[in-house]
């Protein structure tokens, strides 16, 4: 089991940039395919990122390719989301998530979850 705390996140105007922590607990963090997830209020859950447990295959959603960035440090069992250029849209409760197996955009495939941290982005 793995249990996960966010950080990083806060109030940012538009074009501005943020770096989201996910600090990892349990031995076998590098084991995880770790995803991060944003949800705006009355809005479902959406895929932003994920990374492969080695660091090798990273993937986005469209929405933030080539201003996100997902990365991670298995010695800190620690993952990042870089966030450049960030838009108003960008607005959410963050959420990074970990999975075993192969990596995935759908929420429901992952297995645990961190609290969440706010971004507002302010226009």
């Amino acid at each position: 089991q793995v249990q996960m705390v966010e950080s990083g996140g806060g109030l940012v105007q538009a074009g501005g940039s943020l770096r989201l922590s996910c600090a990892a607990s349990g031995r076998t963090f590098s084991s995880y395919v770790m995803g991060w997830f944003r949800q705006a209020p009355g809005k479902e859950r959406q895929f932003v990122a994920s990374i492969t447990w080695s660091g090798g295959r990273t993937y986005y959603a469209d929405s933030v390719k080539g201003r996100f960035t997902i990365s991670r440090d298995n010695v800190k069992n620690t993952v990042y989301l870089q966030m450049n250029n960030l838009k108003p849209e960008d607005t959410a409760a963050y959420y990074c998530a970990a999975k075993y197996g192969l990596g995935s955009s759908d929420p429901y495939r992952y297995n645990y979850w961190g609290q969440g941290t706010q971004v507002t982005v302010s226009s």
